[in-house]
């Protein structure tokens, strides 16, 4: 399955084989034929029951058991009595429904299949069962409160401080906390008693407000501010709001130095509570408001909220070579969880597994919400799969494979309804032992949209210290910040996020979503790189609509100390600050892209170093506003390598390239044989990128490229 640049490792075709075949033990005529053992579990099963048949039987004294735990137990068994080893192909079949539990449903090495008997948990045939990480909330009556016709569930374990949720759904929507404004956002005021000297890394625990964005509501003391700020939010519990001074305070810091001007809104306050759908979590009296949307009969509602931060955990032991691996997972949904700074998050494995480790002063992650979990979260997993499953309705990212996880495959998933990201690869730490080291994954015919919901800077696919990766044919869209992020070495230093392929993929609304929410923060990509790629490869993507708030809404961005990639056979169109960026870096290769209509710049360098930046050949760069060249780019040839580049300016004022003629740019040795002249594309204005016969880019080597098979291919 790995068919890129990387060596191809003969046991992962053996794995894929066996997981052929066990996918034939779902046609009833093939389970005869493969001798697979099938087990049975069900929201109306028996765990006294023995789980070889889907349904109950007539007397009701045997049939399906009830709980995966129970079901995963069968097959511990099952393969002790075969001597610590499975003799044949195993399936264990859910029925439709919602699984709720009280834990996560926990894999170690003893759980796993083997080369020739993949272990298998699948949907039943025809149905859609849901793995939940939540709780059913009950027993709701209405009352009159301020005015309003709300309906209020009491919840004693809220009250007793043993659960508290961020987020609710209500019949299977997504249902938002009361929020203020509620649509928009308010703007930060004044930051009195901070510095303009003061490090940009400090955070601050208030900030100045407009008169009547936030009062001192009887309340306010449950609410939590959320600050967008640079490429980051912060989430801000709220100490208390001084109306005479227009000051809100907050218990933790945020993030970054605060900035005038920046984003933010309110929520989770009764005297906000004002839309139909939204909701406010007493905790010190233990009940839930909810202000019901037309025709919602909260007597039949099924109302959930999330319990755990992860319905299913891998614990493998990669490090002592105790892997969980040959599982196959097909058809099922992973849905309720949350992840909020719990006590004693920044103690134990998890500080090891991110940095820079976090501060539980501070409320948020220094980039992309890193320190959010995967709903389905694993270490020392190879060799597994993921195939149709749907990851919806969480406030964590989806699936994240972390330290040591090798040689599985996602495919044909659907990653929606977000709280935080779709998929996390890798760890920012990088390990020495190659056992600890993640990599060999593959993302395929993935749909990853709609994201970012609690955690606004999330990202679509984000790869960390993780090598040898691909991502082809996905679709990824409507996320605030990035969609994709690979590599976390800022510099020059030790990177593995290398010989990774992303070919093939739909990306598109990124920092604005398409629903015109946003843009809320800066500093972003369609594609977003760090460190040494050696071997990387970016091709055949359609990228288009980039925003970002007051700076960074690229197409493609190398950021610091990006190295060795090759960026080619790519369409970016309509991007705030430009089509491709780069920071700093050295040796990649920016080649046959077509780059067409930004807003402020065409491409843009950041920082001249004293060694080549990158070489840009045969790319048409076509713009109607700003200006061709954004940053410096300053230096020879030995740091710039540009040629066999066709230009095209459709706007009105001078055209200028690092503020020279074209023939000056040319004078310097820099694109010496490109052209300023019209690429000929046959229908641009309606996205429209194919060449007319004899364009003149074509005279200049550059090759056309059809991208209309980019995104998530039907299934055979």
């Amino acid at each position: 399955m790995f068919q890129t640049h990387a060596k191809i490792n003969p046991c992962v075709t053996l794995f894929w084989a066996a997981f052929a075949a066990a996918n034939a033990v779902f046609c009833p005529s093939a389970v005869a034929q493969n001798a697979a053992r099938v087990f049975y579990v069900s929201p109306q099963g028996n765990d006294q029951w023995s789980g070889f048949l889907p349904a109950a039987n007539a007397a009701r004294t045997d049939g399906p058991v009830a709980t995966p735990a129970h079901a995963r137990d069968a097959v511990r068994d099952l393969k002790r009595q075969q001597g610590g080893a499975l003799k044949q192909p195993v399936v264990v079949q859910f029925r439709g429904g919602t699984f709720f539990s009280s834990e996560p449903l926990t894999f170690t090495a003893e759980d796993s299949g083997d080369a020739q008997n993949l272990l298998t948990y699948a949907a039943y045939p025809g149905e859609k069962p849901i793995l939940s990480g939540g709780r059913r909330i009950t027993g709701w009556k209405e009352a009159s409160v301020g005015g309003k016709s709300l309906w209020i569930a009491e919840i004693p374990e809220v009250r007793d401080g043993k659960w508290y949720f961020r987020q609710l759904w209500v019949n299977g929507e997504r249902r938002g906390r009361s929020r203020h404004p509620n649509q928009g956002y308010f703007s930060v005021v004044a930051l009195p008693g901070v510095s303009p000297q003061l490090e940009w890394t400090k955070g601050q625990t208030s900030f100045q407000f407009k008169e009547g964005d936030v009062k001192a509501w009887p309340t306010v003391n449950q609410a939590e501010v959320r600050v967008m700020n640079r490429w980051v939010e912060s989430h801000l519990p709220v100490a208390g709001v001084d109306e005479a001074q227009k000051l809100v305070k907050f218990t933790k810091k945020s993030v970054f130095k605060l900035e005038v001007g920046d984003l933010w809104y309110v929520e989770n306050a009764l005297e906000i509570l004002d839309q139909p759908g939204e909701w406010f979590l007493d905790q010190p009296a233990g009940k839930l408001y909810y202000l019901p949307k037309p025709g919602e009969e909260m007597a039949r509602a099924e109302v959930i909220a999330p319990a755990l931060a992860q319905v299913i955990r891998f614990d493998g032991k990669p490090e002592a070579g105790q892997f969980v691996e040959h599982l196959a997972f097909r058809g099922l949904t992973f849905s309720h969880t949350e992840w909020y700074f719990p006590a004693g998050f920044d103690q134990g494995k998890d500080k090891a597994e991110i940095w820079p480790p976090p501060n539980p002063e501070v409320g948020g992650f220094g980039q992309a919400a890193v320190g959010v979990p995967g709903a389905v979260r694993g270490n020392g997993v190879r060799r597994c799969a993921f195939e149709d499953c749907g990851f919806t309705a969480l406030g964590t990212y989806g699936l994240e494979l972390a330290r040591g996880c090798q040689e599985n495959r996602i495919s044909y998933c659907d990653f929606g309804d977000l709280g935080a990201g779709g998929i996390k690869l890798g760890e920012t730490a990088i390990r020495g032992n190659p056992a600890e080291q993640t990599h060999h994954n593959e993302i395929t015919d993935c749909h990853i949209h709609d994201g970012a919901k609690l955690w606004h800077s999330a990202i679509g696919v984000w790869i960390g210290q993780s090598s040898n990766n691909r991502l082809v044919h996905s679709h990824i869209h409507d996320f605030y910040y990035t969609a994709i992020s690979i590599g976390w070495t800022w510099g020059y230093g030790d990177a593995l996020a290398t010989n990774c392929l992303v070919e093939w993929n739909h990306i598109h609304h990124i920092g604005q979503k398409s629903d015109g929410d946003g843009p809320i923060l800066s500093d972003m990509g369609g594609i977003y790189t760090l460190g040494r790629h050696t071997g990387t490869v970016i091709r055949n993507n359609l990228w288009h609509d980039f925003n970002g708030l007051h700076y960074g809404g690229w197409g493609i961005y190398f950021d610091e100390g990006t190295s060795g990639i090759l960026a080619e056979n790519n369409l970016v169109y309509r991007s705030t600050h430009g089509g491709f960026h780069q920071h700093y870096g050295r040796d990649n290769i920016v080649r046959n892209n077509i780059f067409a209509y930004s807003r402020d710049w065409a491409l843009q360098r950041t920082r001249q170093e004293p060694h080549l930046s990158f070489t840009l050949e045969r790319n048409i760069v076509v713009w109607d506003k700003g200006v061709a060249f954004g940053g410096d780019w300053s230096g020879g040839e030995t740091n710039l390598a540009l040629n066999h580049n066709v230009y095209w300016y459709e706007g009105t004022n001078q055209v200028r390239f690092a503020g020279k003629s074209f023939a000056n740019w040319q004078k310097l040795g820099h694109d010496t044989h490109s052209l300023l002249v019209n690429p000929q594309f046959q229908d641009p204005k309606h996205d429209d990128f194919s060449l007319a016969p004899g364009a003149p880019a074509l005279g200049l080597g550059f090759k056309p490229f059809d991208l209309k098979g980019v995104g998530v291919r039907p299934k055979k």
